[in-house]
């Protein structure tokens, strides 16, 4: 598919929750070019044999110098109403912290314990949603929720789940799984109001100033890689930040962030796919099961009851 008929179609420039009117993209069709563009990261971050919270700086650092060009050439950006400032700028310092949060939980404990706690993400939002915002969780949601944990269980090892240990990092992997959750509401609010460039500049531009002042803190390294690891950070800005989180603000933007949310959940299969084929990581019996129940578990929460006309023209979800 070609990435400069996608992007665009990704770009909405009215400041408005409108669609471009030169490309259109179906927002199921982001969420899964997003998806495929994140779930390459961990591969990535084997390959570059660096601080997690360095990687996770140059990947916020080189999608923001690679956004500037067309943001200075097409002169698309815009400064959203002041009213909005701090929340796109917090939505930015959120990410980050999400990021950075989750690397620390893997130091203090394992990638097991980290990805499933963090994988709770899809409840979060619901439980949000059920108390904070009229759009309440069907029970569909709930449902397909409950299979698709199931499923995430299964696939990393219901021995694992049962060894979690209530410490530090225990306690980290819980943050990232809620940070990641209040990223999704609060950027869905936000991008029904600023267009999705304009957000993704200033997002990815406090993201940056936030993460590098955290490798200051904790004294990480930031300079003397090799050609090898700058090609991987550079990978890393272009595929799973730039286009891949301009993908997925445009899914959030016109679907429900809770379905979303749920959706990102199959982000550990395409993950796993691309470890077995890239780094001959195995890929078991198990692990295979696990799957199919998450993919189950994604499809129970897209089953809707047939809307009325009147129904189907108030509704906004944009698909």
């Amino acid at each position: 598919m070609n990435s400069a008929k996608i992007l665009p179609g990704l770009f909405n420039t009215t400041g408005q929750n409108l669609p471009c009117n030169i490309y259109i993209v179906n927002p199921k069709i982001a969420l899964v070019v997003g998806l495929i563009s994140i779930s390459i990261f961990p591969v990535l971050v084997k390959w570059a044999p660096v601080s997690g919270i360095t990687s996770a700086f140059y990947r916020m650092f080189f999608g923001f110098i690679l956004i500037l060009p067309y943001v200075f050439l097409t002169k698309k950006f815009t400064w959203p109403a002041r009213s909005l400032w701090l929340p796109t700028i917090l939505c930015g310092i959120i990410f980050a912290s999400d990021i950075a949060v989750w690397n620390l939980s893997i130091t203090l404990s394992s990638v097991t314990q980290a990805t499933l706690l963090a994988n709770l993400s899809p409840v979060w939002v619901g439980i949000c949603s059920f108390f904070f915002l009229s759009d309440k969780p069907k029970s569909a949601f709930w449902a397909g929720t409950i299979v698709a944990l199931a499923g995430t269980v299964v696939l990393i090892g219901f021995e694992h789940f049962t060894e979690m240990k209530l410490d530090a990092g225990f306690s980290l992997a819980m943050l990232s799984g809620i940070l990641y959750a209040a990223y999704m509401l609060l950027s869905k609010l936000v991008l029904n109001k600023v267009d999705i460039v304009s957000f993704m500049t200033i997002n990815m531009a406090a993201s940056t100033i936030y993460l590098l002042a955290i490798c200051l803190f904790f004294d990480q390294p930031l300079l003397g890689f090799t050609p090898s690891v700058w090609s991987v950070f550079v990978v890393q800005g272009l595929i799973c930040q730039l286009i891949g989180w301009l993908a997925l603000n445009y899914a959030v933007q016109k679907m429900d962030a809770k379905r979303v949310s749920l959706s990102l959940l199959s982000q550990a299969i395409v993950s796993g796919l691309f470890a077995w084929i890239f780094i001959d990581e195995q890929i078991t019996l198990q692990m295979i099961a696990g799957g199919v129940i998450i993919l189950a578990g994604i499809a129970i929460t897209y089953q809707t009851k047939k809307q009325s006309p009147s129904a189907e023209k108030t509704n906004d979800g944009g698909y």
